[in-house]
């Protein structure tokens, strides 16, 4: 015998004293207590009763005694947690690591994969015994552990309530790790893997000796694996008419068999296409849609089996995309008089142009962005970043000129770069112009052999752009580029992205673009649950696990600034959902989960515990029926 509870030693101390203050309550309770009569009569009958006590109610009295520092006795002993010395040595120490990747979301189980999954740990954990300890884990893309090593049924039960399916993928190699680390050096260690075996392709060499001595068991979960799913999902806006946007999709079949699929556009709550698609056997289908409009802000792709009835994992039969918003935009134009740049500007309707004279620069009001042609006088408060074409020699100027040039054009040129985007250079020629010669943390965007002729940088605190030439002493004003240039331009300088808008995805660490003066933001996901995330460098950084819309608020000094955007469960590999009857790490190959039997537990305390309620039941019973007094 052997106590898990309160040492022996310790044990003794209390029965010592309690036993003490027992049996001193106990005579305290025989004692009479002195009571004036007034007359004698009451006093023949206490001698009476004195005398007529015979040496059966005396013992009476000691077996309630004795009755009485046998449950203290009792209880003390429960304090203690006896338990079998050979039950000591043979407890488990069981790791259950249970996926709550997107996969199991799907309705094949009672009623979702998870759901089955909680049935089946709680049936183990009912089955725990006297000895055994256990820690419940939850994994997608990270692994978080519901409980301490314990052997408590009820903190385990409270635990399987907190498990819930993410939009993410179920990272594996990481739960492994993380049961390696937990388990190593504790005797008797299991790891029980509760999943639908959905892991994708693992490289089974790397996983060898992860586990060591580990057991590894197995609980599968999920029978049918009718799935379709939106693999890829972005939108962009045309950058010449931003009331209209394309859209590419990708639709997967994960079935052996043929499909048919629709698929619908929602854009700002309101349907913009419904078309009909056929998927063979296992197919990925690209789908390109141009020339949109109906959307604003908000677009979903939703998909669903042709027949109507829905397949097996809803998680994935949604995607988001969020477009930048709309906003105008004030430009401040200074020239006397640019056909070709006044007429760039009409392109984009969410422009307000303002157009002044380099004498009656600078104007009242405040501008996004000002347009400098051929002219540089000092800049003004107010009037945002600056875009110079052709700036002249002077002292004003953003940047210095280098030699002159005649008959170049661009022999480099950052194609990536956000204000050269969806143009090419490399056919403009120009007839004259002026290479720069940029300062320490300018950077040449674009180039000649003969020197940098677009070059981009900050002057007091503000964004400027320098193009080296008069454009219309070249080509580039007959060209698709040079609208696209000045459009990209502004749209660089306010911060509006003018490509691919594509969503997050799940289960990665997102940086969102914020104010870089803030330390914290609030973000709240499409549950409504707002939360507090770090601000570094001018990024919310987040891992999210859910899919849908996202809306980020960071406090500011005149009001709260709010922006939004999307993120989107795309996972080919999770939506196969074909479940897996087995599973192995390396060269070890699961089991089936055993030793979990439901039963009598092998605590005595408990017995020990009901014994005393008995015992005080009967004690009870016999004192009103005056057999123990």
């Amino acid at each position: 015998m052997a106590f898990a509870g309160l040492p022996f030693a310790t044990l003794v101390t209390i029965a010592a004293a309690l036993g003490a203050l027992t049996v001193v309550f106990y005579i305290l309770k025989l004692r009479r207590r002195p009571i004036a009569v007034p007359f004698s009569h009451i006093w023949e009958r206490v001698l009476r009763d004195k005398e007529a006590e015979s040496w059966l109610s005396r013992l009476r009295r000691l077996l309630s005694l004795l009755f009485q520092l046998l449950l203290l006795g009792v209880l003390i002993l429960a304090l203690g947690d006896p338990r079998l010395s050979q039950n000591l040595v043979q407890g488990r120490n069981v790791l259950v690591l249970v996926d709550t990747s997107a996969s199991m979301k799907a309705t094949d189980g009672s009623p979702t994969r998870l759901d089955s999954a909680r049935d089946q740990v709680a049936a183990m954990v009912r089955g725990l015994g006297a000895t055994d300890r256990m820690l419940i884990a939850s994994m997608d893309s990270g692994v978080r552990p519901l409980t301490g090593m314990t052997g408590e049924a009820q903190d385990l039960t409270l635990a399987l309530k907190e498990l819930r399916a993410t939009d993410t993928r179920a990272d594996i190699r990481r739960g492994l790790r993380f049961a390696a680390d937990s388990l190593r050096g504790l005797p008797k260690a299991e790891l029980v893997v509760v999943s639908d075996g959905a892991f994708g392709d693992l490289d089974q060499e790397s996983l060898k000796d992860v586990l060591g001595d580990i057991e590894l068991r197995y609980v599968p979960v999920g029978s049918r694996n009718k799935n379709v799913a939106i693999t890829q999902f972005s939108v962009r806006r045309y950058p010449l008419d931003k009331s209209r946007y394309e859209v590419m999709l990708e639709v997967s079949n994960t079935n052996e068999e043929p499909t048919e699929v629709e698929l619908t556009l929602i854009g700002d709550e309101q349907v913009v296409d419904v078309s009909r698609l056929s998927l063979g056997p296992n197919e990925r289908l690209p789908r390109f849609y141009k020339d949109l409009a109906g959307a604003s802000r908000t677009l979903e792709a939703v998909i669903k089996l042709g027949d109507g009835t829905p397949d097996d994992l809803p998680a994935d039969d949604h995607a988001y995309a969020l477009m930048p918003e709309r906003r105008r935009s004030r430009v401040l134009l200074v020239t006397d008089g640019n056909t070709y740049l006044e007429a760039a500007l009409l392109l984009d309707e969410y422009l307000e142009v303002t157009e002044v004279t380099e004498a009656a620069y600078p104007p009242s009001g405040r501008f996004d962005v000002t347009v400098f042609d051929r002219v540089a006088p000092p800049l003004a408060e107010g009037g945002g970043a600056a875009l110079y074409l052709n700036p002249p020699d002077t002292e004003t100027a953003p940047v210095p000129r280098g030699k002159p040039l005649k008959d170049f054009g661009f022999d480099t040129w950052e194609r990536k770069h956000p204000a050269l985007r969806f143009t090419e250079l490399g056919d403009v020629q120009v007839a004259v112009g002026n290479s720069f010669r940029p300062e320490r943390g300018d950077k040449a965007v674009g180039a000649s052999f003969q020197g940098p002729i677009l070059v981009e940088g900050r002057r007091q605190g503000r964004r400027f752009m320098a193009l080296g030439f008069d454009p219309r002493q070249s080509d580039f004003v007959m060209r698709v580029a040079w609208p696209l240039f000045i459009l990209n331009t502004i749209d660089y300088f306010v911060a509006e992205d003018t490509g691919y808008i594509s969503s997050f995805r799940t289960g990665e660490v997102w940086h969102i673009p914020a104010p870089s003066g803030a330390s914290s933001a609030e973000l709240e996901g499409p549950d409504g649950v707002r939360r507090t995330v770090p601000v570094k460098q001018g990024q919310a950084v987040f891992q999210g696990d859910q899919a849908g819309f996202y809306t980020l608020r960071v406090a500011g000094e005149e009001q709260e600034q709010t922006s939004e955007f999307a993120a989107n469960l795309v996972d080919l590999a999770e939506s196969r959902i074909t479940p897996s009857p087995t599973f192995e790490v390396g060269d070890k190959r699961a089991t089936a989960v055993s030793g979990f039997n439901a039963g009598v537990r092998r605590e005595l305390w408990i017995y020990l515990l009901i014994a005393v309620v008995l015992a005080s039941l009967v004690e009870w019973v016999t004192y009103h029926r005056r057999l123990t007094v």
